[in-house]
């Protein structure tokens, strides 16, 4: 894979990507919007993503946080591989209700990258707050395969 000249690039392989992405497709994600440094993913919460708790399970507001950090933080140095990411939950999620996770890059570097992440409900009701750092593969690398 090439590196993209230009966030334009970037923005539109990112797109091109967005029907064939596996775990977007499993999770019924949507990519809502996306602008250099910015995305907007939404997925509603279905009851198969609660818990033994009747909650919904952290890691599918974890995952859409995720989805939105991984485009915005591509859009502007593609590829980037997360290095780090930190989610705070601040409220429950229920079923039927639309997960909105926003991403804004704070800071795209040549050695890192550092985002800020929030997920609202349909309402606007905050649910999570997190942040990501990414680091940009200059060489356009995969990452390895994992067995």
């Amino acid at each position: 894979m090439s590196k993209p000249e230009n966030k334009a690039d970037n923005i539109a392989e990112l797109k091109a990507k967005v029907e064939s992405e596996p775990i977007a497709s499993f999770l019924n994600m949507r990519l809502v919007e996306l602008s250099p440094g910015y995305a907007r993913v939404s997925m509603a919460v279905r009851h198969e993503y609660q818990n033994f708790n009747g909650m919904t399970f952290g890691g599918i507001i974890m995952a859409v946080a995720d989805q939105a950090f991984a485009y915005a933080s591509n859009s502007l140095a593609f590829p980037s591989l997360a290095s780090q990411f930190n989610l705070h939950f601040i409220a429950g999620a229920k079923v039927g209700d639309e997960l909105i996770a926003e991403c804004r890059v704070v800071k795209s570097g040549r050695r890192v990258g550092i985002s800020e992440i929030t997920v609202t409900n349909q309402d606007g009701k905050l649910l999570a707050k997190a942040t990501g750092t990414t680091i940009p593969t200059s060489d356009g690398a995969s990452p390895p395969e994992r067995q």
